[in-house]
């Protein structure tokens, strides 16, 4: 039981007057809209005493509570936390779709089934909460949240990035010094100081009030204003120069001083529990009698009460805080450890829990209890969890007595930990593996593996020839598939940060050594070389693409595709290869496949759908953590706002170069510099477009990119001829033309024909013109539109205002059917300079919805229920539903029927 001042406030919450407040908002305000809050601070900080709090609060409010804790022993279990937070809904499994359903049955080890991606989890697991808070709103109570197991925190962060339209809300508590563990920009975050004077002296004064003065100013200097120490230590720990130095220490010493004066049964009973997680009572209470060889009962926790370490509500066992689940683990011997990790082995029902717990008993290298343990570890793995998996394999060669077989497992457990994202862990095991008999090739591999992150680019020349010589030892081996996997990872590293052209050169020549022409190769070929090579690769990507491709094969193609500039393909196999992406749940390649569909829809003039497709790639991007990625969908979702007419941009653009700063990246800085030019130039500020875009042509600057310069052509001449900068701009035009006479890249031709329009002489002007409009321009809309305005500019500038009309008109209409309004106003005015008067633009119904609606509203025209778009775009079905109620009454119609007409036949994505 919590204490209490005489005021009625708990003692602990004393000076937490304000936090308190911004958590019962929340709570308020849950049947309009949900939250999600991260509370952090150091131990003994007052977290816990808050989750007490807004729990008790929420009971008497009307909310169902879920509570689930991390703790370290459980971290390597996948789901467990998760597992515990739900597990009083499951219930409601079978009312999920069966993907959806199966997924949570896998995950929860319910089925046999190997668990997908885990974003189809937590689509489950949304649905599911979402459910469940349509009957009564809810509040999800995540304490210690820094020891959650990963695949639980993946979906609970997934969970917390959707619930603004769900009568849900998170509170989580996350100790100082660890990553966060929920982040984004939907959650917010309270972190909790140590209490001022005042507050740290009135919490003494009434949990000890008989203290005089000098005992009194000695405990507030060692608690110094920690909440925790100030309820907890004892008068002794104050005076004992002796006592450890650090407050932690001082608090675990605190609570490890009520031990001995406990009964052995008691002290058995929370030493069973300390050593597993679950917190079931029943459990423990059978573990206990396992170990003494009698009956334990429940009784055996009152003086634990009594002290203050434990709670329980008859059914569950809950330490009153993390530090006292740890003091009773310090205090215990290795052999008193090892009895009692062999009796929860006797007594728990779950096959694999059982071995974990054999494992941490065993002494000695055995070999039958490593092979069980790496086959629970295969099971984890099947589950979704890959630290589960590494920790097991690990452990399973630290057990391996065979000297064989404990290298094969360090392998093993240095490429899940690759795979799981811990370049830290993989250090240590080579560091572990050094001195052991290691083959060279797998050494080779081992020592680059770490290597192998696709947005990993620090150090990129040393990287990316550690990378190509280990897939050239792959593939001399037969290893093709390795071999693909390691020059995926180089390529990349050639497309977002330059490596230098010997890295370069020879990446290229193992790519073509060892790769045959299969459309995953031409995806690494496109990243490598994508002048060099654009010619050969657009006529394979021709010919693939008039077949089916499977999903992986249609995104690889897209990619490629994009790297050689046929932008229009590259959104044809996108567009074709996304639904399969999504329906495995595979969120990291959606969001690729998104951002590069996004940037390559912006280059054609197909703005909105740049404009959905970077809405969600950059809110999938975030879920599946690839900042790069996420840069790119910013930069286009700003240019894309400013072209329809809207200007407040610039946080993104800032966010943008600060991930590309972060990792070095100069395509991410290119990119970015890129959309500072055409947004200056979308307003008619040609200076400022000269400037910006010119630094894409400087080899020597941080942002500079062939293949983003090579986009931008037409832009950076519009932008010099009107500032006054065609002799400088001219040189750059002619190395462009160097690089177009050997590729046939689709948007370096477009761009370069308009460049030549705008800088060719008067005399030559004309013919120029209608040779660029002659070209094949319908994939090319925008570009046509803006070489029609460029031709009536130049007639009525020549005096020939009749002639202008025609293509300034065909200009206006497409640049209102794309949404491009400052430059519709220019053709209005050019045609109001030639004696003609335009109609004002009339704002379609569609435009008054965000991009998100506008997504919404286009699968709900084509036919699709709640639970179908909620599925296909990682939304909870109420979400899908609020977002509807909304998009109504701005189109101005009463149901889903008048959809379609109100959004226009082609804005369906």
């Amino acid at each position: 039981m919590a204490r209490v001042a005489v005021d009625g406030t708990p003692v602990c919450l004393v000076g937490r007057d304000a936090e308190v407040e911004a958590l019962d908002r929340l709570l308020r305000d849950v049947r309009h809209r949900g939250a999600a809050v991260v509370v952090r601070g150091e131990a003994g900080i007052g977290k816990s005493a808050l989750l007490r709090h807004i729990g008790e609060a929420a009971t008497a409010q009307g909310l169902r509570v879920l509570r689930t804790t991390g703790v370290e022993s459980e971290a390597a279990l996948p789901f467990a936390a998760l597992h515990q937070l739900v597990r009083s809904l499951l219930d409601r499994l079978p009312s999920l779709p069966g993907p959806q359903r199966g997924a949570l049955e896998a995950a929860f080890g319910m089925s046999e089934a190997a668990a997908p991606e885990p974003f189809l989890i937590g689509l489950a697991a949304l649905n599911l909460l979402s459910d469940s808070a349509a009957d009564q709103p809810l509040l999800l109570v995540v304490d210690d949240a820094h020891w959650l197991d990963d695949p639980s925190a993946a979906v609970l962060g997934f969970v917390a990035r959707r619930l603004e339209s769900e009568a849900v809300v998170v509170v989580a508590a996350q100790r100082d010094g660890f990553p966060p563990v929920l982040s984004g920009p939907a959650l917010e975050e309270h972190h909790l100081q140590r209490l001022d004077a005042g507050p740290a002296a009135e919490v003494l004064a009434r949990r000890a009030p008989q203290l005089d003065t000098v005992d009194r100013g000695r405990l507030l200097a060692v608690a110094a204003g920690n909440p925790l120490a100030l309820v907890e230590l004892p008068l002794q720990n104050a005076r004992d120069d002796c006592a450890p130095l650090t407050l932690t220490a001082r608090l675990e010493h605190a609570f490890a001083d009520r031990l001995p004066g406990l009964p052995g049964v008691t002290r058995d009973l929370l030493l069973v529990a300390a050593l597993e997680d679950e917190g079931a009572l029943g459990e423990s209470l059978a573990a206990a009698g396992a170990l003494r060889g009698e009956e334990v009962t429940a009784e055996a926790l009152v003086p634990a009460v009594e002290v203050g370490l434990v709670v329980t509500d008859g059914s569950e066992l809950h330490f009153r805080h993390p530090l006292v689940r740890h003091a009773i683990r310090q205090q215990a011997t290795v052999a008193e450890r090892q009895r009692v990790h062999l009796a929860w082995a006797r007594t728990l029902p779950e096959p694999d829990r059982r071995v974990w717990h054999r494992a941490a008993a065993a002494g000695a290298p055995d070999d039958a209890l490593a092979t069980e343990l790496e086959e629970a570890g295969a099971r984890a793995q099947r589950r979704g969890g890959v630290a589960a998996a590494q920790a097991a394999v690990e452990r399973a060669a630290r057990l391996s007595a065979d000297p064989e077989q404990r290298m094969r497992r360090y392998l093993r457990a240095a490429e899940l930990a690759f795979e799981w994202g811990r370049p830290d862990v993989v250090d240590r095991l080579l560091a572990e593996t050094a001195t052991l008999d290691v083959p060279v090739r797998e050494r080779a591999r081992l020592t680059v593996i770490r290597e192998n992150f696709e947005e990993g680019i620090h150090d990129v020349r040393a990287g990316t020839r550690r990378l190509t010589e280990v897939a050239a030892a792959a593939a001399a081996d037969g290893r093709t598939d390795q071999a693909l996997r390691f020059l995926q990872a180089a390529s990349l590293r050639c497309w977002w940060a330059d490596p230098g052209a010997p890295a370069r050169a020879r990446l290229l020549e193992v790519v073509e050594q060892a790769l045959d022409q299969d459309v995953l190769a031409l995806e690494v070929l496109g990243y490598v070389a994508p002048f060099d090579r654009g010619a050969v690769l657009l006529e394979r990507l021709h010919a693939l693409s008039s077949g089916p491709l499977d999903p992986a094969r249609a995104r690889a193609a897209g990619f490629a595709a994009s790297v050689v500039g046929d932008l229009p393909l590259a959104v044809e196999l996108l567009t074709s290869a996304l639904p399969g992406l999504r329906a495995d749940g595979r969120l990291g390649l959606v969001g690729r496949a998104l951002t590069v569909q996004a940037w390559s829809a912006l280059h054609v003039g197909r703005f909105d759908l740049a404009a959905t497709a970077a809405e969600e790639a950059v809110r999938l991007a975030a879920d599946s953590e690839q900042p790069l990625m996420r840069a790119v969908a910013l930069v286009v979702s700003s240019v894309v706002t400013v072209v329809h007419g809207a200007d407040d941009v610039e946080e993104r653009l800032a966010e943008a170069a600060r991930l590309g700063l972060q990792v070095d990246s100069n395509a991410v800085l290119a990119v970015v510099q890129f959309a500072r030019g055409v947004i200056a130039l979308n307003r008619g500020l040609h200076q400022e477009a000269w400037e910006e875009l010119a630094r894409l042509a400087d080899p020597s600057g941080p942002a500079h990119h062939p293949v983003v310069h090579s986009y931008a052509v037409g832009d950076l001449v519009e932008a010099a001829v009107h500032s006054g900068h065609r002799v400088e701009v001219e040189p750059l035009v002619a190395d462009l033309e160097e690089i177009a006479a050997r590729t046939r890249s689709p948007a370096l031709h477009v761009g370069l024909r308009y460049a030549r329009a705008l800088l060719a002489p008067d005399e030559q002007a004309e013919e120029v013109l209608a040779d660029a409009l002659g070209a094949d321009l319908a994939a090319w809309p925008f570009a046509r539109a803006r070489l029609q305005l460029a031709q009536g500019s130049w007639l009525r500038r020549n005096r020939r205002p009749a002639e202008s009309r025609a293509p300034l008109r065909a200009a206006r209409d497409a640049f209102d059917a794309l949404g491009a309004v400052a430059w519709g106003d220019r053709a209005r005015q050019e045609l109001r300079a030639s004696g003609e008067q335009s109609r004002p633009r009339t704002p379609e119904a569609r435009e008054q919805l965000s991009p998100q609606e506008q997504l919404i509203a286009g699968l709900a025209a084509q036919g699709l229920t709640n639970r179908e778009i909620g599925a296909r775009l990682y939304l909870s079905h109420r979400t899908v539903g609020t977002h509807l109620h909304r998009i109504f009454p701005k189109l101005g119609i009463t149901s889903r029927v008048a959809l379609g007409a109100a959004i226009g036949a082609g804005s369906a994505p």
